[in-house]
């Protein structure tokens, strides 16, 4: 599937700290966003440690954009939460990560391929300023 949960809680919580003062913490955005807050932590840490959210410490802490929303792409942040690039299906990156190893012979996956690469280059070009907009 290519946007799970995960990617899911991660744009929406972009939404609400590119529209937030001051960073806000896991528990705050959980309640905003009706998410369970241990997993929208995990969102959270994941998009800190790949330069997406700065997080800060202490009795005011919380996560704040570290770039603009226009320099924050959602493949960038897909890739973040997921662990690995979004793909439509198990075999379309790659001929070598079909499920079955019988890509060579199969009709359908360049199509998926050729999708998988159209799919790409949106999410890289689609920007948080542009869901914002």
């Amino acid at each position: 599937m290519l946007i799970t949960r995960a990617s899911e809680y991660a744009i929406l919580s972009l939404i609400v700290l590119s529209k937030a003062s001051a960073p806000m913490d896991s528990e705050t955005l959980s309640n905003q966003l009706s998410i369970p807050k241990s997993f929208l932590a995990k969102i959270l840490q994941a998009m800190a440690k790949h330069d997406i959210l700065k997080s800060y410490k202490g009795v005011n802490g919380g996560f704040a954009l570290l770039h603009e929303p226009k320099d924050i792409t959602m493949l960038h942040v897909m890739s973040s939460v997921e662990g690995k690039a979004p793909a439509v299906f198990d075999c379309s990156p790659s001929m070598y990560s079909c499920p079955s190893g019988k890509a060579q012979l199969c009709s359908l996956w360049p199509f998926l391929n050729k999708l998988q690469g159209r799919i790409d280059t949106f999410l890289a070009d689609l920007t948080l300023a542009d869901i914002l907009e």
